[in-house]
């Protein structure tokens, strides 16, 4: 028998189950540690993926609730862009990672985990960090905690998402 032990996830299992979407209610409070939240942009805000596909896998998530682009202006859609770039930067300084996977899974048959709110992925990848776990078991090993994780970008996101404003 295989035991993989991930005592993190009780929470999730046995806590409540949001009823609202949390792309919009995460935002509206000010606890931005405790919901991983590490920039709010004008139209944007970049947060750390609760369950991540590996360490550092962020989310710039548009504050207007749609599940496509129906409905973002240009300027919302600029500043995704730009933050995007800025979320590279930021984790391709402090983690060091040999590539990336970017993206929007629009829909549930694409894959979107929360189909009811755009957003856009932010995944580093490093060489050998798809190994038989994820290809055998569909498990995925995150070595870091996700506080560390967070700490650590958010020493960084903010000065490169300000840079990248405007240009």
């Amino acid at each position: 028998m295989k035991q993989l032990w991930a005592p993190w996830r009780i929470e999730y299992i046995l806590g409540p189950k949001p009823g609202e979407c949390i792309f919009c209610t995460l935002p509206s409070e000010d606890r931005d540690r405790d919901n991983l939240i590490l920039y709010r942009g004008e139209r944007n805000f970049i947060i750390m993926n609760l369950f991540p596909y590996n360490c550092g896998h962020l989310m710039i998530v548009p504050y207007f609730h749609t599940s496509s682009f129906h409905g973002l202006d240009d300027a919302t859609l600029s500043e995704m862009i730009h933050l995007t770039r800025a979320s590279a930067d930021c984790i391709g300084e402090v983690m060091r990672p040999e590539g990336f996977n970017t993206g929007l899974n629009i829909g549930q048959a694409a894959g979107a985990g929360i189909k009811e709110h755009l957003h856009m992925h932010v995944v580093p990848r490093w060489v050998g960090d798809s190994n038989f776990m994820a290809v055998m078991d569909e498990v995925r090993v995150v070595p870091e905690h996700l506080m560390a994780t967070y700490d650590k970008l958010s020493n960084a996101i903010g000065r490169h998402a300000k840079g990248t404003q405007g240009k």
